[in-house]
């Protein structure tokens, strides 16, 4: 296990995540949701409490507590007062290595899944964009964590118990902690709540298989959703920030491009924004826009354009508003002790190492115009992957 700890002394709060490796691209190809399953089940009783003690140890620390699965990670985090720190972190050390995983509970957890899953078949954006993501990295990396009806039907009580005992355990895993902490206590309390932690084998990250194409996906509906994403680096590589720059001028902010020449000047959209979407070895661009089906093929012939034609026109101006909106979010996240473990995981696990602010602030600070003009002529957007959902189909160049 990693640890990581930062003071924030000016804060009144603590925060902490967990991570272990036992995220979705672990499930084997049959069982798709298994590892949010086991997220679930493995909250309900832990230790000496039940379910329901639990929750109430929960709120009486003061925790603002969540929990999720993504591709490569499932996570668990909370923040609190800083006089809670201790109690929750070994609370959540029975979590991940004592959990009772109750079978009597087991039809509830799924119930509770499967009503999460139509919910999102429910909502055409989250469809369309729950697609575009296997398109773009294929079954195993972009599937979605929720599962699918068949698979959910059909996992099992044994099926849990034993992906808990070959992916819960100290390898590769992560704690991180930020506010008002000393490190020594922290890796203290750590040592105390995971120092007897087995290891168990590391999983090797699968290699992304998604393929470039055109999907529709019919609906009768008076909207029509557009998803779309292309191929890019990922976090961690050399020229990320010069990439990332451009996605900002994009589409960071009421000002950035596609806001304002796809919606407000054109007003061919009630929406439409980009943004970077990073694995440990691979990263893509995704996009979405919802519209008409009058406008639908104006507005993704001119969102594509806008991105193609990015290193045409790039002014000073728009990358400066661009840095300061990410210094403006730098800031904030020195007031937010839960934000700041957030990022140290996420930072860990994409990049091997915890980015100090002040890096990371004079990285972006550095970035100059022919720098972002440059890599965008030298990787212009291709292989596009494009999902829409309405009545007919669009056009796709």
């Amino acid at each position: 296990m990693t640890v990581l700890a930062q003071p924030m002394p000016w804060l009144r709060t603590a925060a902490f995540t967990l991570s272990l490796r036992a995220g979705v691209q672990d499930e084997p190809m049959d069982q798709s949701g298994l590892s949010s399953l086991v997220c679930e089940m493995v909250q309900r009783g832990a230790g000496h409490h039940n379910s329901r003690d639990l929750v109430a140890i929960q709120d009486n620390l003061g925790m603002d507590r969540n929990s999720g699965v993504a591709t490569a990670t499932v996570s668990f985090g909370g923040a609190m007062p800083r006089e809670s720190i201790r109690d929750a972190i070994l609370l959540y050390a029975d979590i991940v290595r004592r959990p009772h995983l109750p079978s009597d509970q087991l039809d509830d957890a799924l119930m509770m899944m499967l009503h999460e899953l139509r919910a999102i078949e429910d909502e055409p954006a989250q469809r369309v964009m729950r697609r575009l993501r296997e398109m773009h990295y294929g079954k195993r990396l972009g599937r979605g964590s929720q599962g699918t009806n068949e698979s959910l039907s059909s996992l099992t009580m044994k099926q849990v118990q034993e992906f808990y005992q070959s992916h819960y355990n100290a390898t590769e895993s992560i704690l991180t902690v930020a506010g008002d902490i000393r490190p020594d206590e922290i890796f203290a309390i750590a040592e105390e709540a995971f120092g007897d932690w087995k290891s168990g084998e590391p999983c090797p990250m699968p290699v992304p298989d998604g393929n470039p194409g055109y999907e529709h996906l019919q609906a009768d509906s008076s909207q029509t959703h557009i998803g779309f994403s292309f191929p890019n680096i990922w976090y961690g590589h050399k020229d990320y920030f010069r990439m990332r720059a451009g996605i900002g001028i994009l589409s960071d902010g009421m000002s950035s491009r596609l806001f304002d020449r796809v919606r407000e000047k054109r007003g061919l959209c009630y929406t439409v924004s980009a943004s970077c979407h990073s694995l440990r070895n691979a990263g893509g661009v995704f996009g979405y826009a919802g519209t008409t089906p009058q406008r639908a093929q104006e507005t993704l012939d001119v969102t594509l354009g806008e991105i193609q034609n990015l290193a045409d026109d790039l002014e000073q101006q728009e990358l400066d508003r661009w840095k300061v909106r990410i210094e403006s979010a730098l800031i904030m996240e020195q007031e937010s002790s839960a934000s700041r473990a957030s990022s140290l995981a996420s930072d860990f696990i994409q990049i091997g190492r915890a980015m100090p602010t002040e890096e990371l602030s004079a990285m972006i600070e550095s970035l100059t115009l022919d720098d972002v003009r440059d890599y965008w002529k030298q990787h212009q957007p291709a292989d596009y992957r494009i999902v829409t959902l309405g009545v007919e189909p669009l056009t796709v160049k």
